[in-house]
């Protein structure tokens, strides 16, 4: 390579100046970028689906508040277990009866599609699931 002591660059030096400067801000982007699993990763572990928690459709949330049913911290965790177990037996739509409740829940969206007390319970009749769990 001919380097002139005048003020300008020889496009030789220019190319390698500039291939040396998309190389290092490549190199850079790579570090510091995280990839889409990585990043999906971290809000499943922030929201209730990445904890395994039970959420609650606008529907089910409704019903509750139409009859004034509180949920105890220790009921939610026996339904979050009955979910879970119904999960491990392969239900989709599962039938969750605990306490005079009863849950209706999507197992795979852990949704809680709706609720019903023993008020509302007594023709003992459901629908759409394919599996029940008592607790």
């Amino acid at each position: 390579m001919k380097v002139q002591n005048s003020s300008f660059l020889s496009i030789e030096q220019l190319q390698d100046q500039y291939l040396r400067q998309s190389t290092k801000t490549e190199a850079n982007r790579n570090t510091t970028a995280l990839s889409f699993r990585d990043i999906l990763e971290r809000k499943q572990a922030e929201t209730d689906i990445g904890t395994g928690r039970l959420k609650f459709s606008k529907h089910a949330m409704g019903r509750l508040s139409d009859r004034n049913i509180e949920l105890t911290n220790g009921q939610m965790e026996r339904l979050n277990d009955g979910a879970k177990k119904a999960g491990e037996k392969g239900i989709q739509e599962s039938l969750v009866i605990m306490d005079g409740l009863a849950f209706i829940v999507n197992i795979p969206n852990k949704t809680v599609v709706t609720a019903m007390d023993s008020a509302e319970t007594t023709d003992n009749v459901f629908t759409n699931i394919d599996g029940a769990v008592i607790i």
